[in-house]
């Protein structure tokens, strides 16, 4: 047989043995690692997904919590496990943020993982304590111009997301204010409300009942688009940032190399589950998300930008960790 005829038969058997076994996928249990401790919204989010899947394609999807390392432990688990579509991983802006502040990575968020779907964004709101003179973001620009490095910010840690979203919030806008890292989302929220700190971008859904309350006052939404659950709320941008933002969000992906059929195959899955309207309401009302369910090559496009946008930020607030 002539070389290329050979090449060619060989591709066409590879094609039908990849859509023949995206055919009978999933043949047996499925791991989903979660990179982070239980209880939390990547957490909710990858049990929510596996519990879809299970249901959907009549197969087991385990969630298998594994955090440390702001995810990295987990993520990189998955990124060099076997590209069949038996292993999947929780994939957050924690990885895209990884690259420019980790100075050794043992993984590629662009190379080394298959990306199935943006799940969700959720969004921050920029928050102060009332006693603080800023009725707006341009009132808390003049404050912050006026008292460089006195107000200070909190954060759910270093290299976290309401860190980086405080710090490309700095840079653009020219103005100091002091770090001050918790070890999570409560107690930063709890010192700010007692006054200890004044200024932190906070978890919508964190931020709702406490802006309503008056304990906290919410000048802008960190996202590119207005939050359904704060419609009145502006964006950054809007608030007169222009070029602001950014978010946390929620992602799926897979060891890079698991065939394209069985990628697809899961990305549609999630997307009729983000179609339930049950699972819709949740996802905005309670867990604070905007549900989006984009294609892999969305995705893979997202993820590389949003490495790009927070390598910047990192170098701009010299912001390394080991």
């Amino acid at each position: 047989m002539h070389p290329v005829a050979t090449t060619l038969l060989a591709a066409a058997i590879g094609l039908s043995a990849n859509a023949a076994s995206a055919q009978t996928y999933p043949a047996k249990p499925v791991r989903i690692i979660i990179p982070f401790p239980p209880g939390g919204p990547t957490d909710i989010f990858g049990r929510m997904i596996a519990q879809h899947l299970s249901e959907a394609l009549k197969q087991q999807f385990i969630a298998d919590n594994r955090p440390g390392a702001g995810g990295n432990i987990g993520v990189e688990q998955a990124a060099k496990a076997p590209p069949d579509g038996y292993t999947l991983t929780c994939f957050t802006v924690a990885q895209a943020i990884a690259p420019g502040i980790y100075k050794k990575l043992s993984f590629d968020p662009r190379k080394d993982l298959a990306h199935i779907s943006l799940v969700a964004l959720v969004p921050s709101v920029l928050m102060v304590h009332p006693a603080l003179p800023a009725k707006n973001v341009k009132d808390l620009i003049a404050v912050a111009k006026a008292r460089p490095n006195e107000l200070t910010y909190a954060s759910t840690g270093n290299g976290t997301s309401p860190h980086m979203l405080m710090e490309m919030f700095k840079w653009m806008t020219g103005t100091q204010m002091v770090h001050v890292p918790y070890k999570g989302a409560a107690p930063a929220l709890l010192d700010q409300i007692a006054g200890q700190v004044v200024v932190a971008f906070n978890s919508a859904v964190g931020a709702l009942p406490h802006a309503r309350s008056g304990k906290l006052r919410a000048l802008a939404v960190s996202t590119e688009k207005r939050f359904a659950a704060m419609p009145d709320l502006p964006t950054v941008e809007e608030a007169g940032v222009k070029g602001y933002a950014g978010s946390s969000w929620q992602g799926f992906a897979a060891p890079a190399g698991t065939p394209p059929e069985i990628l697809n195959r899961i990305q549609a899955e999630i997307a009729i589950m983000l179609q339930k309207p049950e699972l819709r309401e949740r996802i905005v009302n309670v867990l604070g998300g905007i549900p989006i369910g984009s294609t892999p090559a969305e995705f893979s496009k997202y993820v590389a930008e949003e490495v790009v946008k927070w390598e910047k930020v990192s170098k701009a607030a010299n912001i390394t960790l080991n």
